[in-house]
Parts: C-alpha cells; structure tokens; sequence
C-alpha cells in the first residue's frame, strides 16, 4: 500500500470525469480492441502470411521458433482483443482520480492501458508455453481444440475454479477500481504503468481459467473467443458478476462429463 497521504481521499473525492474524457478512453480502448479482433479474423498461420520483411526474419529463426512466435503473437493479440474493454471501467476510475493531480496528462491513462496490455503480454508467452507442450503431447487438434479427455480436465478445473475465495478476490478487485486504486495508489506516467500492471495481473487471477477454457473448443474458434470474451465481460463489469460466474461454473462442471465421452 502506497504511504502517499493524499492518495486515500484523493480516490474517495475525485469528481467524475467528463463526458469528453471517458468518450476518449472508450472509443481508444474500443477501437484497439476493434484491430486486434480483425487481426484474429485475418490470423496469419504462417510465415508467408505476413509482410515479406518479417516472413524473412521469421524464416531466420531456428526450428520451431517461428511457429511459437507466430503463436505468441496470437495469444497477445486475442488477450487485448478480448480482455480490454473489460478493463474499461477501471481505466476510468483512474483517470478521474488522476486529473486533478498536479502534473497529470492524458499520457498516464495510456501508460497504465500499457501496463495493463504487458501484464496480459507475460500471460500470453506462458499459454503459448502451454499450447506448445499440449501439442507436443498429441493434446491439441489442428485447430489448437483439446482432446476430449482433456477438454473435459479443462471445463472441470475451470468450473470449480469459480467457487474459490481466490477467484472471489480476484474478481472483487476488477469490479471495485475506486478500492483498488485507495490500496495501489502511485503518482506520475510510471505509477499508472505499474497500477496498470498489477491490475493486469489482479483479472489474470479472475480470468486465466477462463482462458484456458479456450482450448476446449479451439483457440481459433472465434465465436468461442467471443463467447469467453463475452462472460468475462459479465463477470466483470455488471453487479451479478459473482452469480454469473457460479453459474458459468456449474454449467463448466456440468458439461465436463459430456465433453469427455465426446468422440
């Protein structure tokens, strides 16, 4: 907890921010989105899929370093397509408390979307890490979907996961910023990129379950992708979160035995 005495009353007394201000942050948070979900749509599978520059700079690299590369930048990318404007709430609340602080610029509020997109980033090379073990385990269709045992390890974990007091933590602090900003409080362009970061990894602890669902039904189905994007939305940004995320939770748990006697 920061020991600057003003941040306290500063998050308790911040005037709300106007209309221009939060229509700025929504429609930049919303069209970064926007590129990255038609990124996905035109996904590249390959090196020859991208510009002749980088296909030569990823033809270069050893065996096998192009294709995790290639999948990396997936998982980066689908994490801002999906994730970002569940943390438009909270990108809001800190812009509020901020700009009436001396020395406050638009800058801060991008610098902490940046902190917010690299704590996903780091997420992102540990599931491509995963991806590529389940792969090489014979785990993973080509469609990147788990077998059906594995699915169904997936879908149960992920279930029972929405009932843990971590879970609960996790999903308090996305869907109460004014609580979490009087905890983590810290002045300037660099504070608002670590609060950005530590509230990445505050959703990566309420959502990573979820994204690991992703690879039930394959993690270049986009109407899955959609579908997840859309619950952690829910979970998140709406006063039922917690009751739909037990609800999403016994209906994982439900479908695990389904899935598993799949074929």
């Amino acid at each position: 907890m920061t020991t600057d005495a003003n941040s306290a009353p500063a998050a308790q007394s911040a005037p709300g921010l106007p209309s221009r201000d939060r229509a700025a942050i929504w429609i930049g948070l919303i069209a970064l989105s926007a590129l990255a979900w038609i990124y996905l749509a035109r996904m590249p599978m390959s090196a020859n899929d991208f510009s002749p520059i980088v296909a030569r700079m990823l033809a270069a690299m050893p065996a096998g370093a192009a294709d995790a590369s290639i999948t990396f930048l997936m998982w980066a990318v689908m994490m801002v397509a999906m994730m970002l404007p569940s943390a438009g709430p909270t990108i809001s609340t800190f812009a509020a408390i901020a700009r009436p602080r001396p020395g406050f610029s638009a800058a801060h509020v991008w610098m902490m979307v940046g902190g917010y997109i690299a704590a996903w980033t780091a997420f992102s090379a540990a599931a491509t890490a995963l991806q590529l073990a389940l792969q090489r385990a014979a785990m993973l269709s080509g469609t990147a979907a788990a077998t059906p045992l594995a699915g169904a390890a997936i879908l149960a974990a992920a279930g029972l996961y929405q009932f843990t007091p971590f879970k609960d933590a996790c999903l308090s602090g996305c869907q109460s910023p004014i609580g979490f900003f009087m905890t983590h409080w810290r002045d300037g362009a660099i504070g608002a990129f670590r609060m950005g970061a530590r509230h990445g990894w505050v959703c990566i602890g309420c959502c990573a379950m979820l994204m690991a669902l992703l690879f039930v039904a394959g993690v270049m189905n986009l109407a899955w992708v959609a579908l997840i994007s859309v619950l952690v939305l829910l979970e998140k940004a709406t006063p039922w979160g917690r009751t739909i995320a037990r609800v999403a939770g016994i209906a994982m748990i439900a479908a695990a035995p389904i899935v598993a006697l799949a074929h």
